[in-house]
């Protein structure tokens, strides 16, 4: 029987039979391939599926009525009116641009969705050429460059902001939101004349939004997780302000659905996708995860996947409560860019990763070259090429293929990928929809914090001494390399900071100066 499965109707196959496992290997998991399927009728029926936050997880389920629902209908209206002008900001010009204002999953969705529908140079086109589609830019980090960065290129009056969080409380978002209104009112401006919000109803942003009087704000469910948010709310309100299709989009998810479904797993591509990762990790990651799509405007497939496959299976604890440790690690590029970067360790490096190469099979453009082959002829066949080279070294490679890059193409892998990690999930008995290592991260930022406030509150000037010095005056001692972090950011921040610094060859360190 072919490893390799075929949707004839969308044109998508994936082909496993590199992966250098034999049907044996696969009916030898039947328990967990039973444990799978069991699970994912629970939760699309509505199960506890997230026990540490009490939730469930729907985004299976939602996505099949959203198509027809009456938010969806709201937010294609909200779409068209301002891409048609009947909508506009505090000024009446015409909104020209829209402003993405979110981070992980609120950000890498969209951001993937909007560069391989309408590609990289999206924003240099005339609006004639965007068929209206506005202009789409990406805040997701608290980063001052990045915003700096944006301000040289929109004007204020002709652009919209979106901004997403489904808590509303998301440090990095909260950050850009609270500086965007600071430039509007310094403009003399009235932020909310062009803002609208996707967050959950009685948010700290919700409640925000509304009481400014946002042109729009959107609910979003609570039982759908950042990282598989994309086929909901949080997707379609940036795609249809650019003009992509969503509900196409959304076909190709729930078609995949549907298919992935499948009790059979040898009819199954999710659950064969999923028990190739355990079976290459040995059921516990031992292998990396390559994906290489043999495509420009699918480079940011890899940073999308890192974070759902990455977020969802890095757990410590499993569901008993025992130490695991559980993971895969997710890295690639793009084909053949690939085989500049890093294709020389994965043919005479360490063994230690399994590739999944993706094909678009129809050319963009016929771009003859020597009369025999054109450009889309030497992409093929580097793949094949490549493919072929490391399984003659038996290291495996799995190839996907799709027809076009179109929304529903796009929502069929996205869909794939999700049902894929659930089911890893329910193989290694862990919580793929929580993240308790984010939230650890972000209450050790805020401990930094309160680092940085006891420091600068402690110090009376004039001062001067080491970091350690100044971390044992300022009773800190125990947090002395934070102390020098604060230190030397604040000497690099002189507007911000009254910190000066000079090294001392003698002491081989920084003085610091605090005036």
């Amino acid at each position: 029987m072919s490893m390799k499965m075929v949707d004839a109707y969308s044109g998508f196959s994936i082909d496993f039979s590199r992966m250098n496992f034999d049907w044996a290997a696969l009916d030898a998991l039947h328990e967990k391939f039973s444990r799978a399927t069991r699970e994912m009728i629970a939760l699309e029926s509505g199960a506890i599926k997230n026990p540490d936050e009490n939730r469930k997880v729907t985004h299976f389920t939602d996505r099949v009525n959203y198509r027809t629902s009456g938010l969806f209908n709201e937010v294609e209206e909200f779409a068209a009116a301002v891409r048609n002008g009947d909508i506009t900001g505090g000024t009446g010009k015409r909104f020209d641009a829209v402003v993405v204002n979110g981070i992980g999953g609120s950000a890498l969705g969209p951001q993937l969705l909007q560069f391989a529908i309408n590609g990289p140079y999206w924003n240099e086109k005339s609006r004639k050429q965007r068929n209206n589609g506005l202009k789409v830019y990406f805040l997701d980090n608290t980063d001052p460059a990045g915003l700096k960065d944006l301000l040289e290129v929109i004007d204020l009056e002709t652009t919209l902001h979106l901004c997403v969080s489904k808590s509303g409380g998301t440090q990095e978002t909260l950050n850009n939101l609270t500086a965007l209104i600071n430039i509007y009112t310094a403009a003399k401006l009235n932020y909310s004349d062009y803002a609208c919000a996707v967050t959950m109803t009685g948010s700290k942003l919700d409640k925000q939004a509304k009481a400014d009087k946002f042109l729009k704000v959107f609910p979003m469910a609570e039982s759908i997780g950042g990282r598989t948010s994309e086929t909901s709310i949080v997707g379609h309100v940036p795609a249809a302000l650019a003009g992509i299709d969503f509900r196409m989009f959304l076909e190709g998810a729930c078609r995949m659905d549907i298919w992935t479904r499948n009790s059979n797993y040898r009819d199954n591509p999710a659950a064969m996708l999923a028990a190739m990762w355990y079976l290459a990790g040995n059921g516990k990651g031992d292998r990396n995860m390559v994906i290489v799509p043999y495509s420009d405007r699918l480079v940011l497939l890899s940073r999308y996947l890192q974070q759902l496959v990455m977020e969802s299976l890095g757990k410590e604890l499993d569901l008993d409560g025992r130490v695991v440790n559980q993971g895969l690690n997710v890295f690639g590029n793009k084909g053949g860019t690939d085989a500049h970067a890093f294709i020389q360790q994965l043919n005479d490096g360490r063994d230690d990763f399994f590739a999944t190469f993706i094909e678009v099979l129809h050319d963009a453009d016929n771009v003859a070259l020597d009369g025999v082959s054109n450009m889309g002829d030497y992409l093929h066949g580097f793949l094949y090429g490549l493919a072929a080279a490391l399984a003659s070294k038996k290291r495996p490679v799995i190839t996907m293929e799709i027809s076009t890059i179109s929304p529903a193409n796009l929502g069929l892998i996205i869909a794939l990928y999700e049902r894929a990690v659930a089911i890893y999930a329910e193989f290694i008995n862990i919580n793929a929809f929580h993240q308790p290592g984010v939230q650890s991260y972000k209450l050790a930022a805020r401990g930094m914090l309160d680092v940085r406030q006891k420091l600068f509150g402690s110090l009376t000037a004039p001062k001067s001494g080491t970091a350690l010095e100044l971390a044992v005056a300022a009773g800190l001692a125990d947090k002395m390399p934070a102390v020098a972090g604060w230190l030397n950011r604040a000497a690099a921040n002189p507007e911000s900071y009254n910190v000066e610094r000079k090294f001392s060859p003698e002491k081989g360190e920084w003085i610091y100066y605090i005036s």
